[in-house]
């Protein structure tokens, strides 16, 4: 029987990758000479440092773009509301999401099941399975979900026949 999974993963070597050519372009922009300014990664969270709220907002700018170009998706990832002032510096979290949370999930086999495709959606932890008798039924409900209005990037791994 046909199958497959839907996840949510950040390629971390592409994030890392993302925060070394952020810091390459800050270290070249006009705007930001003899200022500390600074992006920094730790784990699966982008920590953007710069002396002013205003700085920080093109930080987040800067790292945008480069996380664009790294094919990043930025959909799925938690930014605090404001920028944190301590001492000198303000500084912003972005973390980024690792696998498909509860209410997600539920959203995801909720989508499968209202389009009355001849598959079955079924949550395993931190993925989704897909289970179908046609490859065919498969293509139509990996088309269904990158089409949905689920706020985190799906990947779609291990089809099998």
């Amino acid at each position: 029987m046909p199958s497959f999974d839907v996840v949510s993963e950040i390629d971390k070597v592409e994030l890392r990758h993302a925060v070394e050519n952020a810091n390459r372009e800050l270290s070249t922009r006009f705007d930001f000479r003899n200022v500390e300014a600074s992006i920094e990664l730790n784990d699966l969270t982008v920590t953007l440092k710069s002396e002013s709220d205003f700085q920080v907002n093109q930080l987040l700018e800067i790292f945008r773009n480069s996380a664009s170009k790294r094919n990043i998706s930025l959909a799925g990832i938690d930014v605090e509301d404001a920028p944190v002032h301590s001492g000198k510096t303000f500084s912003l979290n972005l973390t980024f999401k690792q696998g498909i949370d509860q209410p997600t999930a539920k959203q995801i086999v909720k989508t499968v099941k209202d389009a009355k495709l001849k598959v079955q959606a079924s949550i395993q932890g931190d993925k989704v399975r897909i289970n179908g008798k046609k490859r065919d039924d498969l293509q139509q409900t990996i088309a269904l979900l990158k089409e949905s209005n689920i706020e985190l990037p799906l990947q779609f791994e291990n089809f099998r026949d």
